[in-house]
């Protein structure tokens, strides 16, 4: 199985950064596109930013030049640098990864989502 594990979350106000860490383990083989999507209460989960295994980015147009996404493909690990945070960024925000595993001979490929991380930026 593939486990994804946020950390980085926290209360900042607004004008702050944060940075966002989620770290992929398990028998993994290969990790394809990651990403971070968001869910602020009462509204639908959507997508902020992804990152493909070869470095190439898509961003919400709301995050667009304050948001960077990264990984370290070594570490199976993606990060999301947040900057110039608004209360409009207040939010639970969940890993996401397209991964393959192997269990014996076999491979099994999947999309996961971590436990996700609570940002609350505060006016």
């Amino acid at each position: 199985q593939v486990q994804l594990v946020e950390s980085g979350g926290g209360l900042v106000q607004a004008g702050g950064s944060l940075r966002l860490s989620c770290a992929a383990s398990g028998s993994i083989t290969s990790i394809a596109a990651m990403g971070w999507y968001r869910q602020a209460p009462g509204k639908q989960r959507q997508l902020v930013a992804t990152i493909t295994s070869g470095g190439s980015t898509n961003y919400a147009d709301s995050v667009k030049g304050r948001f960077t996404i990264s990984r370290n493909n070594a570490k199976s690990t993606v990060y999301l640098q947040m900057n110039s945070l608004s209360p409009e960024d207040t939010a639970v925000y969940y890993c996401n990864a397209d991964a393959t595993y192997s269990r014996g001979y076999t491979y099994y490929t999947g999309n996961y989502w971590g436990q996700g991380t609570q940002v609350t930026v505060s006016s």
